[in-house]
C-alpha cells in the first residue's frame, strides 16, 4: 500500500536501424529482478515435460461421444395433471372457482408452460394461460427443474398455486428411471358451481288456467298483425310514427316494430318494443318499497294484454308511449270474425300533420371573402363551393376591357395621379393598376387586386355588381369608398361594344363613340390626307437610325413627360409645348427626320397627335 512508483523499465529499443528488445533491468516501481530464479512449480513442470521433449506429446484417447440434450430429449414432455384455486368477489353464487389445468414441461430445454382446456361458453379466458419458458423458482435467480415437479404437492409460479394430482405413463417411467418415487395421485377436485349447474333445475309451479302446451300447439306460428301509429309530436321535435304490433297468439306476447320510410333520417332499428307479456292492470304497490329496479312479477300484475283489448280505433299504452290502431291484416279479421264475432274493420284515416316551415334567415355578411362563398355556409353543413358560369368563362376568355381613370380626391397630390382599370368579361372581376411615375413620391403598381366590386348603395345579402354599361366616359365609379372618374378607355372597348350592342344600352355606346370620333379622324389621315402608309414607314425608318446610334436607350421618359402633358387624355397636345419637349428631351434621332415625323404627325397647325410620334420610341 507504501508504494507510489509504478513505473517499468525500458525494453524496447533500436541499434544501427534495427528493432531490439532486451530485459528488463529493474521491475515494477524499481525493484530489483533476481537472475535466473525459478519457483519450484516452474522446477516440476520441467522434471515433468522430460519426456514430452525427448519423445514428443502422448497421443489422447479420443472423447467419448457428445450428445446434446435437445437432440437426447427432443419431443420428450413431462405432462402433469393440476388445479389452482380462484377467488370469485363478484358473484354471489360462487366465493371460488376450481380451474383444472394442464403443465407440461420440455426436457429438451427445461421449460414449461400452463395450458387449460378450452370449455364452450365459460365466460373464461382460457388455453394457454402461460407461454412456454424457463420459470423463475425464487428470487435467487433459480429456475424449476424436473427433479422439483412431484405428485401432491404444491408449486408456486407467478404468484399463482398449482396442485399437482397426477400425470401420465411417460413422465412416471420417466421419474422412475431417474431414482425419483413418485408420491401417490390424488383425485381431481371439480368446480363446485359447475357441479351446481349440472343438476335438474326444479320445474316452476304452473298458474291455473289454460294450458300452455296446448295454446302453443294450437296457435303456433299464428300471429295477429295490426296497423298503429304512434303520435310523438307534443315533445321536442317528436313525429308521427307509424308502427306494425304483432300479437302472438302461442304465449299472449306483444312485439312493436317501427315502419321506416326511405330518407326518413332515423336509424333503421327492427324492433321498437321486443317481444315480451306486457301487463295491463298491476296491483297495488306500498310507497316506501323500491320497485323501480325490480322486475316484474306475476303476483305484481292483476291482468294481462289479451286478443280482446286490441281492436281498430282503440287507443293503447304500451310501456308508456300510446299507440292508435287504425288498420290489420286479413288474418286478423278472420280470426275476430270467427272468436268474437266482429265483422266492422273499416280502416281509419289517418292524417298527417303537415309540418310548420320555418323560414331561413340568411345573417349578414361579415365582410370576410366574398358573399358567395360565405353564403355556402348557411346553405349546406359541408359549403361547397359556389358554382361557377363556365360557358362564360370560355367565351370570354382573355377578354378585357381596359380603361383610364382619375381618382377624384381633395388632395392636391392625388389630382395628377391616372390608373388604369381593368374589367375581365370572364367573371365580372375587376382589377386597378397605377402605372409608377418617377419622383412623384408614389410608388405605383397594384392598387386592387382582381375581385367583383358591388355598386355603393346595394345590400350585402342581394350585392349589385358593376357591369361594363356602368363605365361611360366621365362617369364616376366608387370602389370600397375610393371615387375614380372614367377619362379613356382602350379602342377594345368600343369594337367590343359595337359587336355586342343589343346587350348594352345606347348611352354607353353613344358615349364611346363621341370620345373616339376625333383619334379616327387623325389616325385615318395625318396632315391633310397623308397616307397612314408613309407614316409607318418613316417610324420604321427613325427607328433603324436608333438602333444604328444606340445600342441601348431608355425612351420611358418620352411616354411619361407626353402622358404628363396631355391633361385630358385626348393623345393630341399644343405644337408650342410639343417642341418645348423635344428640345428638353434631347430627342436622339437627326434633324430632318425628326422635323419630317412632326409634319406627320401634325393635326392642322396648332396640335400634334404626340402617340402617333412615339411609335418611333416604343419603351
Amino acid at each position: 500500500p507504501q508504494r507510489t512508483s509504478f513505473h517499468r523499465s525500458h525494453t524496447l529499443g533500436f541499434r544501427n536501424g534495427y528493432a531490439f528488445s532486451q530485459l528488463p533491468r529493474e521491475g515494477v516501481g524499481g525493484e530489483t529482478i533476481f537472475p535466473n530464479l525459478l519457483s519450484q512449480d516452474q522446477l516440476d513442470d520441467l522434471c515433468t515435460k522430460g519426456p514430452t521433449l525427448t519423445y514428443g506429446p502422448a497421443r489422447k484417447s479420443p472423447p467419448p461421444p457428445f450428445m446434446p440434450s435437445y437432440v437426447a430429449f427432443d419431443k420428450q414432455v413431462l405432462k402433469f395433471d393440476a388445479y389452482f384455486q380462484e377467488e370469485v368477489p363478484t358473484s354471489a353464487e360462487e366465493h371460488y372457482r376450481i380451474r383444472q389445468v394442464g403443465i407440461y414441461y420440455y426436457l429438451e430445454d427445461d421449460s414449461m408452460c400452463v395450458i387449460e382446456p378450452v370449455v364452450k361458453n365459460s365466460g373464461l379466458i382460457q388455453g394457454k394461460l402461460m407461454r412456454r419458458h424457463r420459470v423463475p423458482k425464487n428470487d435467487q435467480g433459480d429456475y424449476y427443474h424436473w427433479k422439483d415437479l412431484n405428485l401432491a404437492t404444491n408449486i408456486t409460479m407467478y404468484g399463482r398455486t398449482y396442485r399437482l394430482v397426477d400425470c401420465d405413463s411417460f413422465t412416471k417411467v420417466f421419474m422412475e428411471s431417474q431414482g425419483i418415487v413418485l408420491n401417490p395421485p390424488e383425485q381431481m377436485i371439480s368446480d363446485p358451481y359447475t357441479e351446481q349447474r349440472r343438476m335438474p333445475v326444479q320445474k316452476p309451479i304452473v298458474p291455473a288456467g289454460p294450458d300452455p302446451l296446448w295454446q302453443f300447439l294450437t296457435y303456433d306460428t299464428k300471429v295477429l298483425r295490426f296497423y298503429a301509429i304512434w303520435d310523438d309530436t307534443n315533445h321536442p321535435f317528436g313525429d308521427q310514427h307509424r308502427c306494425i304490433i304483432h300479437y302472438f297468439l302461442a304465449d299472449d306476447t306483444v312485439e312493436v316494430r317501427e315502419v321506416y320510410s326511405r330518407n326518413d333520417g332515423r336509424d333503421p332499428f327492427p324492433v321498437l318494443m321486443k317481444r315480451q307479456r306486457l301487463p295491463k292492470t298491476l296491483a297495488e304497490k306500498k310507497m316506501g318499497f323500491p320497485s323501480c329496479v325490480l322486475e316484474i312479477t306475476n303476483e305484481e300484475v292483476l291482468e294481462w294484454y289479451s286478443p280482446k283489448d286490441f281492436a281498430i280505433g282503440k287507443t293503447l299504452t304500451l310501456l308508456g308511449r300510446t299507440f292508435l290502431i287504425y288498420d290489420c291484416d286479413k288474418f286478423t279479421q278472420n280470426f275476430y270474425r270467427e272468436k268474437y264475432g266482429i265483422t266492422d274493420f273499416q280502416p281509419l284515416e289517418i292524417s298527417e300533420k303537415p309540418l310548420e316551415k320555418v323560414p331561413q334567415v340568411i345573417p349578414p355578411h361579415n365582410g370576410f371573402g366574398i358573399p358567395e362563398d360565405s353564403l355556402q355556409n348557411c346553405l349546406r353543413l359541408i359549403p361547397k363551393r359556389p358554382q361557377k358560369d363556365v360557358i362564360k368563362m370560355l367565351e370570354n376568355n382573355l377578354k378585357v376591357l381596359r380603361y383610364q381613370a382619375a381618382l377624384e380626391s381633395p388632395v392636391p397630390e392625388d389630382r395628377n395621379r391616372r390608373f388604369i382599370l381593368s374589367y375581365f368579361l370572364s367573371d365580372d372581376t375587376i382589377s386597378i393598376y397605377e402605372p409608377p411615375i418617377r419622383n412623384s413620391g408614389i410608388p405605383g403598381g397594384k392598387y386592387l387586386r382582381r375581385t367583383r366590386v358591388a355598386k355603393p348603395g346595394s345590400t350585402p345579402e342581394d350585392p349589385i355588381y358593376f357591369q361594363p354599361s356602368d363605365f361611360t366616359i366621365g362617369s364616376t365609379i366608387e370602389v370600397f369608398g375610393h371615387r375614380f372618374v372614367i377619362t379613356d378607355a382602350d379602342e377594345y372597348v368600343l369594337n367590343y361594344l359595337e359587336r355586342n350592342a343589343e346587350s348594352f344600352p345606347a348611352t354607353t355606346l353613344q358615349s364611346l363613340r363621341d370620345h373616339f370620333r376625333p383619334r379616327k379622324a387623325v389616325k385615318d389621315t395625318v396632315n391633310n390626307d397623308i397616307p397612314k402608309q408613309d407614316l409607318d414607314d418613316l417610324i420604321e425608318e427613325v427607328q433603324k437610325e436608333l438602333k444604328l446610334r444606340h445600342s441601348y436607350l431608355n425612351t420611358r421618359k418620352f411616354h411619361e413627360a407626353f402622358h404628363q402633358c396631355d391633361k385630358d387624355g385626348s393623345g393630341i397636345v399644343d405644337k408650342g409645348k410639343f417642341l418645348d419637349l423635344c428640345d428638353r428631351l434631347e430627342v436622339p434621332t437627326s434633324t430632318i427626320l425628326l422635323k419630317k415625323l412632326i409634319d406627320y404627325c401634325s393635326c392642322g397647325e396648332d396640335y400634334v397627335n404626340y402617340r402617333d410620334f412615339l411609335r418611333a420610341f416604343p419603351s
